[in-house]
């Protein structure tokens, strides 16, 4: 079976495509009446005056429209056929054409304007993410999202980009064409509810400026921002993220380790891709496990968090793990989804109370 990608088209082009096709049933039908005019009487007019051009629109005009006076009929068998079988159904057409068009527009103009208010209602009692940017980086961390349990409808894709729109709607997510740094563009994506805002455009100075931005209209938002170099790694944690990806550093990192070691950078790159061997991910400390040494558990971990903050597993700090701490942890992949961020935590996590 072949699928072919939809095309969509605006319902205004639509209406002018259809009104044309009216147009053209309206000038055919005329000339039809007129070349066959000897067939034609004009009751308000003597017998032999017969019809003229103007006649002949008028005809065509209160016939499609089906208003028919009557005063000009057809009186000859081949006009009267010509009625039946050709000026008829060019009649429903054109009915159809002009009616349905109409009835197509509103309704989905309506049906459009019902899907973006129940989107919007949505979006204020789900807790949803936005992404500023729909490139490379964007694709991957909403494909990281939508692997490890993220509902799609609760993503927004923030882009100026027609491509980036087109990308976005054939991967199933809602998309707000703008710039991110403007404060209405965020507000139509929601970033006020959002709990979580992913920054990832190519321009460091747009990065910090829609980090600013977001972090005024939403202090509460986890901000996770992408920079291109290290030198401005402070400046977007003052501006508001939560946490900074250095982009190019981390590729060199992996080229470098690559270079000098082919298994290392195997290894590195595995731990990066979802799906397949290993994978670091974050999850709760179980209820079970309180008390017990880092290198204890069946995971193996390589971080704690503790107070919001991060700890080696071979700090001192947490030689024993304690109730509230979350495990970084390296892991077979596809064993478990992440663990969500702190404040909604697992049924079995040893927060709870």
């Amino acid at each position: 079976m072949v699928a072919l990608p939809e095309v969509d088209r605006s319902p205004w082009w639509e209406l002018s495509r259809r009104l044309l096709a009216a147009l053209a049933i309206l000038v055919g039908t005329v000339l039809l009446v007129y070349f066959d005019r000897e067939g034609y009487r004009d009751g308000n007019d003597p017998p032999d005056f017969g019809v003229s051009l103007t006649d002949a629109i008028y005809y065509t005009t209160v016939t499609l429209s089906t208003t028919g006076y009557g005063d000009i009929a057809p009186v000859t068998t081949q006009a009267r056929m010509v009625n039946a079988f050709i000026i008829t159904p060019a009649r429903i057409a054109f009915l159809v054409l002009l009616i349905g068009t109409t009835l197509e527009v509103l309704a989905s103009q309506g049906r459009e304007m019902f899907r973006v208010a129940r989107w919007r209602k949505n979006m204020g009692e789900q807790d949803h993410v936005v992404v500023v940017g729909y490139g490379t980086k964007g694709r991957s961390a909403v494909d990281t999202l939508v692997n490890n349990g993220q509902d799609r409808e609760a993503i927004v894709v923030v882009d100026p980009s027609t491509l980036a729109l087109e990308e976005a709607h054939a991967d199933g997510l809602a998309v707000v064409t703008g710039d991110a740094t403007r404060r209405e563009v965020l507000r139509r994506a929601g970033v006020q509810t959002a709990t979580q805002v992913i920054i990832t455009t190519d321009s460091d100075a747009s990065n910090v400026l829609s980090t600013l931005t977001v972090r005024q209209l939403n202090p509460d938002a986890w901000i996770v921002a992408s920079v291109r170099e290290q030198e401005n790694v402070p400046l977007m944690r003052q501006s508001g993220a939560d946490s900074v990806i250095t982009s190019s550093d981390a590729v060199g990192r992996l080229l470098g380790l690559s270079s000098m070691s082919p298994m290392l950078g195997s290894v590195m790159e595995d731990l990066l891709t979802y799906g397949e061997g290993l994978e670091v991910a974050e999850r709760d400390l179980l209820v079970n496990e309180v008390g017990k040494q880092p290198q204890s558990l069946p995971d193996q971990v390589i971080a704690v968090v503790r107070d919001e903050k991060v700890y080696r597993y071979f700090d001192p700090v947490v030689t024993l793990l304690a109730r509230g701490d979350r495990l970084i942890v390296v892991r077979p992949a596809k064993e478990l989804p992440w663990a969500p961020r702190p404040g909604t935590h697992g049924e079995d996590s040893a927060d709870e109370e």
